[in-house]
């Protein structure tokens, strides 16, 4: 069986959402303290023994949350045609940093999105 290294970040940002269609209080303007964790995985380490630099998953993970924070995520283009949910954020933000991290060694694992202290989705593909 083939090693696989598996590295974990966290991250995290500020927005507001309101939730469409929902039955109750957070179909109201509401904010969350968002944390994530991207997972990232490989099988090969680099001549320094690394699969990954752990700047270099930040700075990518970065670059895509930095559209998100302090923002209200009902007016992003992506959430224009998906309810900006937990999960369809973890959709959003697990794509979005896989199409800039993933290479012949590196692919993405898995994001969890946190939204309070207590309630997290993780989603993989």
């Amino acid at each position: 069986m083939a090693q696989t290294f598996v590295l974990k970040t966290l991250l995290d940002f500020a927005s507001a959402h309101s939730l469409k269609g929902y039955p109750g209080d957070c179909a109201k303007l509401h904010g969350h303290n968002w944390k994530i964790e991207v997972q990232v995985q490989g099988q090969q380490l680099n001549d320094i023994g690394m699969v990954i630099d752990f700047k270099e998953i930040k700075r990518h993970t970065k670059e895509v949350i930095k559209e998100l924070d302090h923002s209200f995520l009902n007016d992003h283009p992506y959430f224009q045609d998906h309810n900006p949910t937990a999960e369809n954020i973890a959709v959003y933000l697990y794509r979005e940093i896989q199409s800039r991290i993933s290479d012949d060694r590196v692919t993405m694992h898995s994001i969890t999105v946190w939204e309070n202290d207590r309630n997290c989705v993780i989603y993989s593909e």
